[in-house]
């Protein structure tokens, strides 16, 4: 018992070094972790981490949303706060890589999927006339000319195959990536239609499902999908109403006017309100 009170504590002080307005996720054991860190443009990434019996000795397993992980620097005296202002400053040194998809995102056909996590070095891009184009992006040098692949019926793909190795050599890095594809195809391209969002395929940033759970206390609620997001547009952060109010609840800074909860989206801290239901038993 006295063992595990020493582990809780520790467990606590390590959270507070980090700052408990960047955590996003703690497990029952304390030995995985996973806080919410801002680049120098305001995007939200997620790190995660897995700590066992051997740390502060020895460094903690590191993951997250980046296209490659960074390699930690650790020696006896560093700590958890030492590995997050690393992967920080990793995530900032992606600059370029993360406009870069930004502007393929925000100006092209993108397909499957149609929310593509920001470590995916690809996308895949309908450019019209049954064509699918998968660009593979190089996260270290990601204003460079990308790899791709076509797709598509071949009347439609050879043209396209030889424009490319025509003048792909003409991609200057100061250029969008969409304007660079018009100046090498030589053609406008598509952008994506203005369809709904298929909402059902976004996973809650708290529960980690798609869906609640089926189950009779749930009430209406019960195997809903998500239906609440972030107004933020660099963060965009999917949550079920029952997940978010229950986060919420547990945070000493939250307020509650009348039947409503005013907090902060636990990924990039700006306001939220949600309304409290009372599916719950």
């Amino acid at each position: 018992m006295m063992a595990k009170r020493g582990l809780l504590r520790a467990g606590i002080a390590t959270i507070e070094e980090v700052g408990w307005e960047h955590l996003v996720r703690l497990d029952d054991n304390l030995t995985f972790l996973s806080f919410r860190v801002l680049d120098a443009s305001g995007r939200v990434h997620v790190m995660e981490v897995q700590v066992d019996k051997t740390y502060p000795q020895c460094p903690p397993s590191i993951s997250g949303d980046v296209p490659y992980i960074p390699k930690i620097e650790w020696s006896a005296t560093s700590r958890l706060k030492d590995a997050v202002i690393q992967f920080k400053k990793h995530v900032d040194t992606l600059e370029d890589f993360w406009s870069t998809l930004d502007d393929i995102d925000n100006s092209l056909w993108v397909v499957n999927p149609n929310f593509p996590c920001r470590a995916m070095c690809h996308r895949l891009v309908n450019i019209g006339n049954d064509c699918i184009v998968l660009f593979s992006i190089n996260a270290r040098s990601p204003k460079t000319v990308p790899e791709c692949r076509f797709m598509g019926p071949d009347s439609s793909i050879s043209p396209l195959r030889k424009a490319w190795s025509r003048n792909c050599k003409k991609w200057m890095q100061e250029k969008s990536f969409r304007d660079n594809l018009v100046c090498v195809f030589g053609f406008e391209l598509p952008k994506s239609p203005d369809t709904e969002k298929d909402e059902q395929q976004l996973e809650c940033g708290i529960c980690y499902a798609q869906h609640l759970p089926i189950e009779d206390e749930l009430g209406t609620k019960s195997g809903c999908p998500t239906d609440y997001q972030c107004d933020n547009a660099n963060c965009r952060r999917a949550f079920h109403g029952l997940c978010l109010m229950d986060w919420l609840r547990s945070i000493t800074t939250t307020r509650q006017s009348f039947d409503v909860l005013f907090g902060s989206c636990p990924y990039c801290s700006e306001p939220v309100a949600v309304k409290i239901t009372n599916t719950r038993s």
